[in-house]
Formats: C-alpha cells, structure tokens, sequence
C-alpha cells in the first residue's frame, strides 16, 4: 500500500524518488487545451511586450490563478510554467506560493545540452564531431554552465525542478549514434543534473522518439525520471519498466496518436496499458506521451483522465 493523506506535491515527489504514493500522480508536461477547459489561456511573455510593471505585475498575478485554477479542475499534482522569462517565472513561483501554499509541485523547462538541430544545423554539427570536436565541448560546456546557473536561482525562487527538454532521438532512433551521445550530451546532461540535485532539486529527462539506444546513458545520467517514453516510437512502458523501474521513475507513454485519431477504445487501452505495466512498485507518473496539443479533442484528454481515476489507486 502507499502512503497516505499526501497533497499533490508529495504524491508527485514521492513518485520520483521512486516510491509508493497514496495513488499514481500525474501531470502534462505543457497542457495546451485551458481555453477549452475553461475559457482561460496560459500568459505568454508576448502578452506583456508594452505593459507598464504595474500592469505586468496585474497579469502575472492572474496567470498564476489560471495555472491554479487549470490543474486543480484536471487534479494534477504538478504544474509546469511555460512561455515567461527567467524574473517572471520567479515571479509566478510566488504568487503560486502565496495563493496556494505549497499544493503543488512546480517545474519549469532546464535544459542545457545539445538538442535535434534543424537541417542546416545538423550537418554542421555532424562535421564538427569529427573536423573540431573542441568547438562542440566547448560549446556544450557553455550551454551546461548557462543552464546550471539558471536552474539554481530559479530552485532559489521556489521551483522544485525541471522537465529537460531537449530532444535526441527520432522514431528511428537518436540524431547522433551512442558513442558520440557518450562524447558530446551525455557527460554534460550527467553534470547538469547533478547540480540540480546538490541543490536540492528534481530533474526529469524528457525526450521524443526511440531512446532504447541511448537509454542506459540516459538512466546512467541519474535524473529521477524519464518522460515521454514515446509508444509511437516503438518504446514500450512494460519493458523500459522490467529494465530500469528500480532506477529511476517513469512518465508518460499513452498514445497521443491514439488520443488523436485512433478510436475510443485504443484511446482506453493505451492508458490502461501504462497504468496496469507502469503503476505496481510505485515510481510511476501517468502522463500522455507528449503533451495534450492544441487541436486535439478535449473530450479525448478527459477519457485518459477518467482511466486514470479508475486505476490510480494503490
């Protein structure tokens, strides 16, 4: 049995640490369907362009009531802030504080590591690695130091970790092969959650696509968690649990896809899948396997939360 009477933070923080809560937690990386919900869209810094402090200060403070008000509605036990720049997102983190103590878990984006580049980018990159490899560890170490200084004042100012999200890998697999992922990601993604957790703080390594490659120097990395476990990627949550469940916590895996275009059932299915392989031993946050995307069918992210209801219980 899990533990018990636990607010939505320590339900989510007791998942990562890779134990039993009260019942399985769950939380979206980014929720882009609150308008749908309730009428109300997430701030952006874009809406704050022009604003006088005051003004800005005014928006900020009703951008934190929507995130509380969003992930109360949907009952999830974290919330992720997104779109603000680094002195407002430390001021979101107070409002959310003061208007609601410490009921959720907060996290924000921390990322520092090399990422897919787009066309262009990736035949730089794929010449570098072998004519200037110097170029990229230094370039890697800047955007490590960067990521790290930034993700401890943010700590400072109330989050309690990162979602880290750059994405290595397509369907096929990783955009560079395991022994350049070992040279050139994986050393400065291990030394970039290390300063998270010396300070105190939790790291969840979010990538799309085939991560089975690399998925030992990922776990190797230490964070406390995976996400998304990608299903369309040919990641399977039941396995990824067998291989690693005892080191290191897992989010994700339903089938946006599915949630898209697939049918009810399918829909039904690829939750249950997850909850029925991912749940038992605790160290399990159910979430889809990207995010609930503009577009997609509210009613179709609420047939995911219903299975959750149903099965989350420990």
């Amino acid at each position: 049995m899990g533990e018990k009477h636990m607010t939505h933070r320590e339900r989510f923080l007791c998942a990562l640490e890779g134990r039993i809560p009260d019942r399985v937690p769950t939380f979206e990386l980014e929720f882009q369907l609150s308008r749908e919900l309730c009428g109300k869209s997430f701030l952006t810094e874009e809406d704050m362009v022009n604003d006088s402090p005051k003004e800005k200060e005014y928006k900020l403070r009703q951008n934190a009531e929507t995130l509380i008000e969003v992930y109360t509605m949907l009952d999830h036990d974290a919330i992720c802030v997104h779109y603000l720049s680094n002195e407002h997102l430390k001021d979101t983190a107070r409002y959310i504080h003061e208007l609601a103590g410490d009921s959720f878990a907060l996290f924000v984006h921390g990322d520092g590591t090399f990422a897919i580049p787009d066309g262009d980018g990736m035949m730089k990159m794929s010449v570098a690695m072998y004519e200037d490899p110097d170029s990229l560890h230094e370039e890697a170490a800047r955007m490590r130091d960067e990521a790290i200084a930034r993700d401890l004042s943010l700590l400072d100012a109330g989050y309690d970790g990162f979602i880290l999200c750059s994405d290595y890998c397509f369907n096929q697999g990783p955009f560079m092969s395991p022994k350049m992922f070992s040279k050139f990601v994986a050393p400065y993604l291990s030394e970039l959650i290390y300063a998270i957790r010396s300070h105190g703080g939790y790291a969840i390594k979010h990538t799309d696509g085939n991560i089975m490659p690399i998925i030992d120097q990922l776990v190797d990395a230490n964070p406390h968690a995976l996400h998304s476990l990608d299903p369309m990627a040919g990641v399977d949550i039941a396995e990824v649990k067998r291989l690693y469940g005892k080191r290191v916590a897992l989010c994700g895996n339903v089938h946006c896809a599915a949630m898209q275009t697939g049918t009810e059932q399918e829909v039904i299915a690829s939750a249950e899948y997850c909850l029925t392989h991912a749940k038992p031993g605790g160290g399990y946050v159910f979430a889809t396997s990207n995010i609930p995307f503009k577009g997609l069918p509210l009613e179709r992210y609420m047939l995911v939360l219903d299975v959750w209801k149903r099965m989350r219980e420990y």
